[in-house]
């Protein structure tokens, strides 16, 4: 590894343990320099790293906040699948697959996939973290533009096997972030604790020639997640 990523490691293991707690400051960069023997530019490639993975924020002359790394941070503008995230996530995560059809598109669906006629495939999956179901994934794909999809590519990950095995190429999303409340059947499939309200995440994703394929409703308990994006300033 190289000297930033040692040192991003030896500042993560230290988060992960608690002795340096979480709503604290890290030390400055030019403290951190020093502890470290390390350049300035070395140092910022480590705070980036853990920026990027979701275990500080850089408040501007305060320095790097450390968060609450129980929570998952979930990009709002980025088109990322589930097992993408689970690179960044902190423990046991699996995926249940608890519906898996492929039927002749729906009259309500026909509208979000933009499809007369056709087939479609309707998937549900149970994500569990440590043992907790925390967040419910169904997703409807037009079957006339993904084809050939069986349970282990549901199991395993969706996009890789349409950027992979099939070649096409994911381009963008349009995400609508609500909080709703939980159903009779979501209480039942997910671990609601005390909660009776859920985040939902709709999204419509389309292919690089705006080939809209996927319709998903996600929705999330609301006290494991937090949902992060970049935004810059634009006058209206």
């Amino acid at each position: 590894m190289s000297k930033y990523q040692i040192i991003y490691q030896d500042l993560l293991n230290k988060i992960k343990s608690g002795e340096i707690k979480t709503n604290t400051y890290l030390p400055s960069e030019n403290e951190l320099m020093k502890i470290y023997e390390a350049s300035r530019d070395t140092i910022r490639k480590s705070l980036n790293l853990l920026l990027q993975n979701g275990y500080i924020q850089k408040n501007k002359g305060k320095g790097s906040l450390v968060l609450d790394f129980e929570r998952i941070a979930f990009p709002v503008s980025g088109v990322t699948s589930f097992k993408e995230l689970e690179k960044v996530m902190h423990g046991d995560v699996k995926t249940l697959v608890h519906v898996f059809l492929q039927t002749e598109v729906s009259e309500e669906m026909k509208k979000h996939l933009y499809m007369d006629h056709g087939s479609m495939y309707h998937i549900e999956r149970i994500r569990e973290i440590d043992g907790e179901r925390v967040i419910l994934d169904i997703d409807y794909l037009n079957g006339e533009v993904i084809k050939g999809l069986k349970v282990e590519h549901a199991q395993n990950s969706l996009y890789a096997y349409i950027e992979k095995e099939l070649g096409l190429k994911i381009s963008f999303a349009k995400k609508e972030i609500t909080v709703v409340k939980a159903t009779e059947k979501e209480k039942e499939l997910l671990d609601m604790k005390d909660y009776d309200l859920l985040v939902c995440v709709k999204s419509y994703t389309y292919l690089d020639d705006a080939t809209l394929f996927e319709y998903t409703i996600s929705k999330h308990r609301p006290d494991k997640f937090r949902f992060v994006d970049f935004a810059r300033r634009t006058e209206l």
